[in-house]
């Protein structure tokens, strides 16, 4: 038999602490929880000014954290905002760069799809050891595609893959991975068995429970308050008879008898699903090493369309536009973030960003700050959020839209340049300074010609020709340059 020399022993000891270190170190990677609401408006929370729509969590989450008042989408509509949100790429450089869904079938055959070629911050986050998921609207490419969730990063997925298959809050399925899930008792009606919202939180706390232990980035795009308007009665009840009712021309969507208590009831229930997420994550003891964000993919729906009514509800604030603009009620969102000990209690920002800045935040955050891709339009806001370091600040922000008459927007300081109507508007810019004029009534081109010159210069500057989602005029201007 050996003998086993004291050297033996500090060798074992050794080894020991140094397992358990490098096993305290990956724990301490924080957890990542994005949570987006699909067309909710700058004005409908309370913590940014609504007076008739409830949010105790997400107000919570705004006090004992930060709240940012110039946070911008990625675009105004849907998929190309996730595609911005995604690849940190603003949507002059992004691939998916409008709502385009795919022609054949008669089935939800999805949108275009990101190409394999592309990377997203959720397979960085899985590359460094992150579990991941995406539960709600994805957008980006059906199952199957190389646009599929499963092969952008995400081990799993569960919701709607296709966004129109999303209008039905009561859907016949969804899909898991790469399986269809029948859910029984649901129809394209007002009520139903299985609301979409509740099947979400209760994915999102198994997925949570499930990976407790090791870091996850867990990524929740959800669909409310996207028409149509459908809500439990018990949501229903807590808004219907309390605030007055008109009647309204029904188009497209599902008709709801009580359009403003159904509206109000659809956040105030996706509210109670995000407070049900902040209890899990206290009761698992994971409060002090998960940030998680609230934001909007756009802004608020065009008034009276299917029963909503951004003008009730005051939906885009102060400002002017609505989903489908480059106006400021169109895409800047409401952002708050709530990481306790280390983002301060009650803190609201002014520093001006946008979705092509989460890639590289959420990799700062969690020590991944080397895998930030060199070609994106992002920038970290990380310094902002935890009050430490000098904050980068962009010297503009573009956006691109090919529908919609055709739009293009910079926003540089508090100056927004706008070319709306491109089609048939020879390229104008309208000229707004935020600072006085927050509802861009006021158009001051005329008195400030070289800022237009520089606008000009950006918007000719940040638009790469696609030939997925081509914007003619445009395309024409860049092969002039």
């Amino acid at each position: 038999m050996k003998r086993v020399t004291p050297f033996f022993f500090l060798f074992l000891l050794l080894f020991f602490f140094t397992g358990c270190k490098e096993k305290v170190k990956e724990r301490a990677k924080p957890n990542i929880i994005f949570i987006m609401a699909d067309d909710l408006g700058y004005g409908e929370l309370g913590c940014y000014g609504q007076k008739i729509i409830r949010t105790p969590n997400i107000d919570r989450m705004a006090e004992e954290g930060i709240k940012f008042t110039q946070f911008y989408s990625g675009s105004p509509v849907c998929a190309p905002s996730r595609s911005v949100l995604m690849t940190g790429m603003h949507t002059g450089h992004t691939y998916v760069r409008d709502n385009y869904e795919v022609k054949g079938g008669d089935g939800f055959l999805g949108q275009m799809p990101l190409p394999d070629s592309i990377v997203t911050v959720a397979e960085l986050l899985k590359k460094a050891g992150y579990a991941t998921a995406a539960i709600g609207k994805w957008g980006l490419g059906r199952m199957g595609s190389s646009g599929d969730p499963n092969r952008q990063g995400f081990d799993l997925f569960f919701g709607y893959n296709c966004q129109r298959h999303a209008h039905n809050h009561y859907p016949r399925f969804l899909i898991r991975n790469q399986d269809t899930v029948r859910l029984e008792g649901n129809t394209r009606s007002l009520t139903g068995k299985q609301y979409a919202q509740d099947l979400f939180i209760r994915e999102a706390e198994s997925f949570i429970r499930q990976n407790h232990d090791k870091p996850f980035f867990l990524y929740l795009p959800f669909i409310i308050p996207h028409l149509s308007i459908q809500v439990p009665d018990s949501s229903l009840e807590k808004y219907k008879g309390q605030i007055p009712e008109t009647p309204y021309e029904h188009h497209h969507y599902l008709q709801h008898p009580y359009p403003h208590a159904g509206y109000a009831a659809m956040i105030t229930h996706m509210d109670e699903g995000i407070g049900q997420l902040l209890h899990l994550v206290d009761s698992l003891g994971l409060d002090h090493n998960t940030v998680i964000f609230f934001t909007s993919d756009n802004g608020p729906t065009y008034n009276r369309l299917g029963g909503s009514d951004s003008d009730f509800f005051h939906s885009s604030g102060p400002f002017r536009g609505r989903k489908g603009s480059v106006y400021e009620g169109g895409i800047r969102v409401p952002l708050v973030v709530r990481w306790p000990g280390k983002i301060i209690a009650r803190m609201v920002s002014d520093h001006i960003g946008a979705f092509q800045d989460v890639m590289p935040t959420l990799l700062e955050i969690t020590g991944n700050k080397n895998r930030v891709p060199p070609d994106i339009d992002g920038i970290s806001f990380t310094p902002t959020l935890l009050g430490k370091g000098e904050q980068q600040e962009h010297p503009y922000l573009y956006m691109e839209f090919s529908s919609y008459g055709g739009q293009q927007m910079v926003r540089m300081d508090n100056w927004k340049g706008i070319r709306r109507n491109i089609f048939k508007d020879s390229l104008q810019i309208h000229l707004y300074n935020l600072a006085e004029d927050p509802g861009e009534t006021r158009d001051v081109a005329s008195d400030h010609p070289d800022i237009v010159k520089k606008m000009k210069k950006i918007m000719l500057k940040e638009h790469i020709t696609s030939s997925a989602f081509p914007f003619l005029q445009l395309d024409s201007l860049a092969r002039l340059k």
